[in-house]
């Protein structure tokens, strides 16, 4: 459930983008770099990787739908550089899946080839919720929360800590270290917002995702 709502955090930046048509300074990398998390995930959670992990191909199946609606959006509206550029990334994202879906599966040793799977799922994961430490210097050094949507924060805090929980209960050190470090950042996120909500204008404009391409 967590999860979902984090999926669904994104629909007021697309309703903006559809309304007025255009991408404006909107990023479409972390749709890219979200999906990329969500296919790797995915294959970790079937049972040819990691036995008993059904929620976790579930959530990330929902995911990566939700990632591909996304950037068919960003697709459809980005100017024509951006839309080359985003293909591009597209590609190479669905390529590197490929590459590890077929080069796990040459693994024949089923502990080495839950390590292989695992180890790239928790860096896929640090390194998406990783990825909001930019905004995070964003807002400190604006003090303003503007640019860092409060629901987005909290879906990822939200969604993090429950997977912590269920990767301790499943004793899955590749689900409770990532989402372990993804708890702590969204605490950041949340005080962050917090300190500096009295700080941002009452009339700022729907948050966006800053591009740093």
């Amino acid at each position: 459930m967590f999860a979902f709502g984090l999926f669904l955090s994104p629909i007021p930046t697309f309703r903006r983008i559809i309304r007025n048509g255009s991408t404006e300074m909107f990023s479409g990398l972390p749709y890219v770099y979200s999906l990329l998390n969500c296919l790797i995930c995915l294959w970790y959670g079937t049972p040819l990787i990691s036995p008993d992990n059904l929620l976790v191909t579930t959530v990330n199946t929902i995911g990566g739908v939700f990632q591909l609606v996304y950037i068919t959006l960003f697709l459809v509206y980005a100017e024509k550089a951006r839309k080359v550029r985003m293909l591009g990334l597209l590609l190479a994202v669905l390529g590197i899946f490929v590459i590890i879906l077929v080069g796990s599966l040459q693994i024949d040793d089923s502990a080495m080839r839950r390590m292989f799977v695992g180890l790239l799922s928790c860096a896929s994961l640090i390194s998406m919720f990783a990825s909001p430490l930019f905004i995070i210097k964003l807002v400190i050094r604006t003090k303003s929360v503007e640019f860092m949507p409060f629901y987005l924060s909290l879906s990822t805090f939200l969604m993090s800590i429950s997977f912590f929980l269920y990767g301790l209960v499943s004793y899955d050190a590749f689900i409770y270290v990532p989402n372990g470090i993804g708890t702590v950042l969204g605490i950041v996120q949340l005080i962050l917002y917090f300190y500096y909500k009295s700080s941002s204008s009452e009339n700022c404009r729907q948050p966006l995702i800053v591009s740093y391409e």
